[in-house]
């Protein structure tokens, strides 16, 4: 003899507040909104110029796969509405056994047997409510089916929606880093694109204070490059600009004249390897433009005060300006130091 009804009561009250906790909103797209950090350097440097072609590439790239993203939540979402209609239709069969259950339980059912007047009609009995139980039992399989079905369905929206979010973050911290880095080493206009993408890091300057600033420095030092005098932080930068593989033209100290060169604090690299003449190529427009890169990105560690360079002037306070001093400094990079 099978179970007595009853036994439905769980798995009935169980499906009923699982339909209930189905009824929640479907999670809304994603706004729109990129690309990895540039690598080390290689035998052929990665030009800052092919690093953006690379950045819109990416972004190319990802908003295909945000589009497919989308296409599939879109998808999905229609997913979860169609299980979400089945288990409407389903929900009336579901009351249907709980108001069964709920009226009849284990008395009714036993009630039912004891009431047959002869063997025959209990065996009918017992049979037709074993009979009930399995039909019961399908339709709560059903609904419990459908209800798994529509809930993953919605765990899978919700992945396509944080696969948006993370492409539509990764485009554009890649466009702001790609700008960032652009910007800081003069833009298109002044580099034309012809700029590596990375450069060596400088060791630390001497004179640098606890609270970030930087000592002032006499001329104590002598200058490699003439017979003058220059400051300890003006010969480290001088070292490291070399260490870092610029090795042409270089004049630092110079009698005489305001400004930074009669006190041991400035020099002018040249574009080639003796004397001074304005870039005519891309070869020494990318070497004024890597040194300058150069001089930038290491300004902190460094302690530049500005740097001149093709008509364009740096600070760190305000960054690169149009310079139109009695030089337009096409032929050499000028570097101050603090």
């Amino acid at each position: 003899m099978t179970a007595p009804l009853r036994r439905w009561l769980t798995p009935v009250a169980a499906v009923l507040a699982a339909l209930a906790m189905l009824a929640g909103p479907v999670p809304a797209s994603a706004a729109p909104t990129s690309p990895p950090q540039p690598s080390g350097h290689d035998e052929e440097p990665e030009l800052l110029g092919d690093l953006i072609e690379v950045r819109n590439r990416e972004y190319v790239k990802a908003s295909a796969q945000l589009k497919k993203s989308k296409e599939r939540q879109a998808a999905l979402e229609q997913e979860v509405k169609k299980a979400q209609a089945e288990l409407d239709a389903l929900t009336p069969q579901v009351a249907q056994i709980a108001t069964q259950s709920y009226r009849t339980g284990r008395v009714g059912a036993i009630s039912m047997l004891l009431e047959a007047d002869n063997p025959d009609s209990f065996i009918a009995r017992a049979t037709a409510l074993d009979e009930l139980n399995r039909v019961n039992d399908r339709r709560l399989n059903t609904v419990n089916a459908v209800k798994i079905r529509a809930e993953q369905a919605k765990l899978a929206v919700d992945a396509e929606v944080r696969k948006q979010q993370k492409l539509e973050n990764d485009l554009e911290r890649g466009k702001i880093e790609a700008e960032k880095a652009l910007r800081l080493v003069g833009g298109q206009g002044l580099t034309g694109g012809l700029v590596d993408a990375e450069s060596p890091v400088a060791r630390i300057a001497p004179g640098r204070t606890s609270d970030g600033g930087w000592k002032s420095l006499g001329c104590t030092e002598d200058d490699p490059t003439t017979g003058g005098c220059i400051t300890a932080r003006t010969l480290h930068m001088y070292q490291e600009v070399k260490r870092a593989g610029f090795n042409r033209f270089v004049g630092c100290y110079r009698s005489g004249g305001p400004y930074e060169h009669p006190k041991g604090r400035a020099c002018d690299w040249s574009l080639q390897n003796s004397g001074f003449r304005s870039w005519y190529n891309n070869d020494m427009r990318m070497y004024g433009n890597n040194l300058t890169a150069f001089l930038v990105r290491n300004a902190d560690r460094l302690g530049v005060y500005y740097v001149i360079w093709n008509r364009q002037i740096w600070f760190p306070a305000t960054g690169w300006k149009s310079y139109s001093g009695p030089s337009n400094h096409t032929d050499h990079v000028h570097v101050s130091m603090l």
